[in-house]
């Protein structure tokens, strides 16, 4: 049995799906259509059981000029806690750096699980109002109790 980490291809597209929804339907994280995210793919990492079964992905979705999301983040419940979700943020915290992002945010129901990776809490007011396009949607908008999370790229 062995992981292995990759960006993401369109045949994974409907596994990421089914991973996402299950969180989604528990409140836990905005719900994903196929067409959203056959659009975003180039955001995508996943991490693969035997390169064959998807059991965890996570994107970094660029949101302006210096600032990007860590969003999504699914773990398949039978493979928590072995460290997968990490290793995806730090693969999309490199990925920022790449991209020169200064800082990456995330909104969150676990934010101490972002502040072992660095993540500093704040406000949601100081992100910029283009963040708030997604909440739009969410059927918690505008009682939403996620929190706000930053991390600054190096």
């Amino acid at each position: 049995m062995e992981y292995k980490f990759r960006k993401a291809r369109m045949y994974d597209v409907p596994e990421i799906q089914q991973l996402i929804n299950i969180y989604a339907k528990e409140g836990k994280m905005l719900p994903r259509s196929l067409n959203e995210l056959y659009e975003n793919i180039r955001d995508y990492w996943v991490v693969t059981l035997d390169d064959a079964e998807v059991v965890g992905c996570c994107a970094l979705h660029p949101v302006w000029e210096d600032i990007g999301e860590v969003r999504s983040l699914a773990i398949k419940e039978e493979h928590t806690g072995k460290g997968l979700g990490r290793k995806l943020v730090e693969i999309c915290l490199k990925e920022a750096s790449e991209l020169s992002l200064k800082r990456v945010f995330a909104l969150t129901y676990i934010p101490e699980f972002f502040a072992k990776l660095g993540f500093i809490q704040v406000p949601k007011e100081e992100l910029p109002h283009k963040v708030w396009n997604d909440c739009i949607r969410c059927i918690y908008f505008p009682n939403c109790n996620e929190v706000a999370v930053v991390h600054e790229v190096k």
